[in-house]
Formats: structure tokens, sequence, C-alpha cells
């Protein structure tokens, strides 16, 4: 062990380690590759989990929550989410990315004015259908599973929101040429022969699960043409941003002894946007206990009980009554 690295603690650890997933792996081999870095890096077994898939094909943005954080895993999937993606006009595949097969070619390729006039029908609520090759369970099993078995996939349709989109100029054109690249936005697939045209769009943010492959499906039958994604990624998933995101040989270092403590941020991370209820000592024992709380001044809502600096419990206050919504165990003072 070197000068600069810690003793690992032998207690389960809670927390957010925000990862920036690269394109080709999982979300589930992500949660994968954290238990083994910490069983590499002689932490004690901890329960992990990921806060919203992100798909093989994206990259990005991925939460991952240990110990306690795991008990908010399930509103990181409700959380509002940012991406930007790159349309690729004229081509349509099975799997509507890259990785598929081009099922539907179109020559019409629509220029800027026409795809920013389309964008206002895709925002807000809208209906959609969700792409056959997903991770949407259908009778138990996964979609990509069915469809990659060759089976027809029937996907309902269903009601997603979109807030907004700021869409950024084309690259490629009609007449062929190179693909450029956005700075700092790696860009793997050259234009098809005969000059496609690309188009990337921010969507600040997205919520309520939309797919972004069946949107921009959607947005090039608008336009009168086929598309498919071509480039895909996570900035933001609920309060989390791709500055917050370490990388993947970032973490990599905690199996050989760096300190993860230094990449931990705390479980009340996911929690920056709900009202602080700080307690005694007393009123504390209290919520572990799960009673209610009553005689608040608080307003009614979703509220963080904090013993000091320690969460104890997500609890909702209504007409100064308080109850326990999601408890946590963790200890009074840091070990």
């Amino acid at each position: 062990m070197t000068s600069d690295t810690k003793p690992a603690p032998t207690y389960p650890l809670s927390g957010w380690l925000i990862l920036d997933k690269p394109r080709g792996l999982g979300s589930t081999q992500a949660v994968g590759l954290v238990k083994r870095v910490l069983r590499q890096g002689g932490y004690a077994k901890t329960k992990v989990g990921h806060g919203g898939t992100l798909d093989p094909l994206a990259e990005g943005v991925l939460p991952i929550a240990l110990g306690e954080a795991t008990k908010l895993a399930g509103r990181m999937l409700d959380s509002d989410k940012i991406y930007a993606f790159t349309i690729r006009f004229g081509e349509q595949t099975d799997t509507l990315d890259t990785e598929g097969e081009v099922v539907v070619r179109s020559d019409h390729r629509p220029n800027m004015a026409e795809v920013e006039a389309a964008l206002p029908a895709f925002t807000g609520a809208i209906k959609q259908v969700p792409p056959a090759y997903s991770a949407i369970l259908i009778d138990g099993q996964r979609a990509y599973d069915l469809a990659r078995a060759g089976q027809d996939v029937e996907m309902k349709t269903r009601g997603v929101e979109v807030y907004s989109f700021s869409p950024l100029p084309f690259r490629g054109g009609a007449g062929g040429g190179g693909d450029r690249a956005f700075p700092g936005i790696p860009h793997p697939t050259p234009p098809p022969e005969g000059g496609g045209r690309e188009h990337k769009h921010h969507t600040p943010p997205v919520a309520k699960g939309p797919k972004i492959r069946s949107l921009a499906r959607d947005i090039a039958l608008a336009l009168g043409t086929v598309g498919h994604v071509t480039y895909l990624r996570r900035t933001k998933a609920g309060p989390f941003t791709e500055k917050q995101a370490i990388s993947l040989d970032k973490l990599e270092e905690v199996a050989k002894g760096a300190s993860l403590q230094d990449l931990l941020l705390p479980l009340e991370a996911g929690l920056d946007d709900i009202p602080a209820l700080h307690l005694t000592p007393e009123s504390a024992q209290a919520v572990r206990q799960g009673r209610v709380l009553s005689g608040l001044p608080h307003a009614d809502g979703l509220h963080l009980a904090r013993l000091h600096d320690v969460p104890v419990a997500l609890m909702e206050c209504e007409g100064g009554t308080a109850r326990v919504v999601r408890g946590f165990n963790l200890p009074d003072v840091a070990e």
C-alpha cells in the first residue's frame, strides 16, 4: 500500500458512483464491474445497483448506487434526463441504431429549416412505440432477446414526455464529403455513399422514459424520410451530470488500492431537490422506529430527515405531520 492510498473500510459503503459509461458496455455489466472493483479493492460486500438503464450503444452518465443509496435507485428511473444524439437521415435499421441492418432507404434529406419546423410536434406529452430492440419486458422476457431470436415483437404504444430540443448544425451534406465530428464528441460512422446528412440534437431535459431511437425514427418519418441514431450520449441523469462522471480507468484504480471515498458522492447527492427536515436525537430515534412526527412547521411534500449531517429517512409531510417513506440505516457518526 502506497502513502497516497487508504485502507478499505470494513463496513459496507453507501453513496453514488457516477460512471461515464463507454459505448459497448451494458448497464448490468457496469454494475458487475463495480462489484468486482470493490471486491479486489478489499471493501466489504456492498449492495450495488444502477439508476436507469443505458443501452450498450449509448454512452455517458450512469449513476451507480451503493449500499443505502440503492433504496433511491427507483427514484432515479423517473428523474429528468438529458441526451445528445445524432440522426442519420436516409436509412432506417431494424435496431434503429448503427448495430442493425438497413431495412428501408430514402433519397430525401431534410434541411435544417425542415428539421426545426418538425421538432415542436415532438415536445410535451407524446405517444411513442418503443423499439423492439429494447430492454422492455414482454411476458417476463427482454424485448431485445425475443427480437434477436427472430420472433415478431409487438411493442405497445405508450405515453412519454419530452420537454424541449436544442438542435445543432448538420454535418455531412447532400453532395458527399467528410463526416465532421462535433468538438469533443467522437463519431465512428461515416455517411453513406452519395452523401448522408446527419443532424445532432440536444434535448434538455427529456423525461418520462422516451426512447431516443424511437424519437429519431419518428422525427425522420415526419420529415418524409427515414433515419436512425448514430450517436447517443446521456449528459445528465437526475441531479448527476457528466462533470461528476468518472472513467472506467479511474474506477479500475480502486481495485489497485486507490481510495474509493474520493470518488463516492454521498447518498443525499441524489436528493438535492428535496428540502431538509432536521431532527433531534429523540425524534431521530422515533423516525427509525417508524413513528409519525406531528406538529411540524414544514410545508407539505417530501423531505429528507437528517440528524446533523446523517440522512435518517425520506418523509412525507402533510398538514404538519410527517410519515416515513423510506428509512436509511446509516451510522450517526462516520467510522
